[in-house]
């Protein structure tokens, strides 16, 4: 039986590799040599080009977000503009609520 792939982001050079998962085993970036972040099976790269997609993403990945499936599908909500990162952040500072918690709700109240 074959292993499922998991992704990886390098975001300096704003790409995203498809490989198996091996564990705690770091994986290096092909291009630039830097260390890549798994983030997970559900993951959809944004085009290298947009670079407001792959700063958002930056901030969920700093944040501590990752893109795992589910048993019921895929990873769930996940902003995908800056301004929805912006507006989740805010509220955060707002109620006290852990960034990374605010960032994955579906809904604010």
């Amino acid at each position: 039986m074959a292993h499922a792939k998991t992704s990886y982001v390098c975001l300096p050079c704003r790409a995203s590799y498809k490989q198996r998962y091996l564990g705690t085993h770091e994986r290096r970036c092909p291009r630039c040599t830097e260390a890549l972040i798994h983030v997970g099976s559900a993951f959809a790269a944004p085009r290298r080009r947009d670079a407001a997609g792959w700063r958002t993403l930056s901030v969920l990945l700093h944040a501590g977000v990752r893109f795992h499936k589910s048993c019921c599908g895929g990873p769930g909500y996940r902003p995908r503009t800056l301004g929805e990162v912006r507006e989740r952040m805010a509220h955060a500072r707002l109620t006290g609520e852990p960034f990374a918690r605010v960032l994955v709700r579906q809904e604010l109240p």
